[in-house]
């Protein structure tokens, strides 16, 4: 069953753009299931679409599929959750069609090599003021850079057991998204800081890979006192 909306969410549609990966499709699917109206997002619009009708019937939620310029365009609330190396250049892409919008990104600068992962250097700071710098007519605020995406598709998981940091310099974007990470069961959304501070949340990704290949697990994070 659908959790009841927040009020500040009513009306809004949320966009996911790189929709058809793990991360996305696994936010999409838990927007959609919480009553949110989503469109997905990709490079290949077709894709989009079966993976919006796939996501559709899963939840029966109401879900689009578009080119991830249209998906910008359509939502009111768009989320980034593209691989950081496509990161740039989509937001180049797109930046009209996000002018005057909240756009939330979770994109994690991450490399890999036998070692495992590791938190890669960005020349703005990190990806979210990266994402700031190619965006000036957006509002960017950085979340949902810790939630499994295993744990998101998996319609068996009816909680997901994790808060969410949420990083921004408008406290109304911040708290907008914190009530969006509140539409999945079991999330919370805690602020954490202005966008300034992402680099380290982003690079936290890194030891969570780490703590779920040593235990095979799918880690998250919980912020104790609040």
């Amino acid at each position: 069953m659908a959790q009841q909306i927040p009020e500040s969410l009513e009306g809004l549609t949320i966009a996911v753009l790189g929709g058809t990966g793990p991360q996305g499709r696994g936010l999409g699917r838990r927007f959609a299931a919480a009553g949110l109206p989503v469109v997905i997002g990709s490079r290949a619009a077709d894709r989009a679409e079966q993976t919006a009708e796939d996501l559709a019937a899963a939840t029966g939620g109401t879900v689009t599929g578009a080119a991830n310029e249209d998906a910008a365009a359509a939502g009111d609330v768009v989320v980034v959750a593209v691989p950081y190396d496509g990161h740039a250049a989509l937001l180049k892409e797109v930046a009209p069609a996000l002018a005057g919008k909240v756009v939330v990104d979770c994109v994690n600068a991450l490399g890999f090599d036998k070692q495992g992962a590791y938190a890669l250097p960005v020349p703005e700071g990190s990806a979210a003021q990266q994402a700031e710098l190619l965006l000036p007519d957006s509002t960017v605020v950085g979340a949902f850079h810790h939630v499994s995406a295993v744990l998101l598709e998996d319609p068996e998981v009816t909680s997901v057991d994790t808060d969410v940091l949420v990083l921004g310099d408008v406290r109304e974007a911040t708290t907008l998204v914190q009530d969006l990470a509140a539409t999945i069961p079991g999330v919370r959304g805690i602020y954490g800081g202005r966008l300034r501070n992402a680099f380290q949340v982003e690079a936290l990704t890194a030891n969570l890979i780490s703590v779920n290949r040593r235990y095979k697990a799918h880690a998250g994070l919980r912020v104790t006192d609040v």
